[in-house]
């Protein structure tokens, strides 16, 4: 069975993933076989240029001092996505909080949501508030800027944009109560009403 050949991976951001994961299926199909040595050496073969060169330098050279010693070239796939996957983590997480909107849950929800996200995103100050304002309502968004003194940390946009949800959502209760009251009592006023009896007429 034929195996595509790999690309040379040069420790670019977001591609070490597909890098291990071709190494690991042309491994299984063409070098079970192989020794672990062997293995090692064929996917340090295609790791070269850019930031890379380093690393593998810095490899090669553990591995001839005889000062690293793998069991299984795991631990080789382990250490590459260690120190080149990062990045690709983060643009995962980046691309997971863009598309974040509250929409019509409660903001406590929406504010728990966006935290998880932001973890391992790189995300913070300024370009973190900006993200989360984006995904939050827009009613509530322009009341808080609106405001005389707008919050300005992440934190603060968390704890008055959670208040202001819930006093909104209370606020709407309350009228849609008020609202059957009034249509309750309107309507057993018009029943009455016309139950009354109509006047004589002469």
């Amino acid at each position: 069975m034929e195996v595509a050949k790999l690309a040379i991976f040069n420790g670019e951001a977001g591609r070490v993933g597909g890098f291990i994961m071709a190494c690991r299926l042309y491994i299984k199909m063409r070098l079970r076989g192989n020794t672990v040595e062997e293995q090692v050496q064929w996917v340090l073969t295609y790791v070269q240029g850019g930031s890379v060169d380093v690393w593998k330098e810095n490899i090669m050279e553990e591995l001839e001092l005889g000062e690293v010693e793998y069991e299984s070239v795991e631990e080789l796939l382990t250490g590459l996505k260690k120190e080149f996957g990062r990045g690709e983590e983060e643009s995962v997480k980046v691309a997971e909080l863009r598309k974040l909107e509250q929409g019509g849950r409660m903001m406590e929800e929406f504010v728990q949501e966006f935290k998880w996200a932001t973890r391992g995103s790189g995300y913070e100050g300024r370009p973190l508030v900006e993200e989360f304002k984006r995904g939050m309502n827009g009613g509530i968004r322009r009341k808080l800027m609106e405001v005389e003194n707008p919050p300005t940390s992440i934190e603060n946009w968390y704890r008055r944009a959670t208040a202001l949800d819930r006093n909104w959502r209370e606020s709407r209760r309350e009228e849609e109560r008020l609202r059957g009251k009034k249509e309750t009592g309107g309507g057993g006023q018009k029943q009455e009403i016309q139950n009354l009896p109509r006047p004589l007429v002469w």
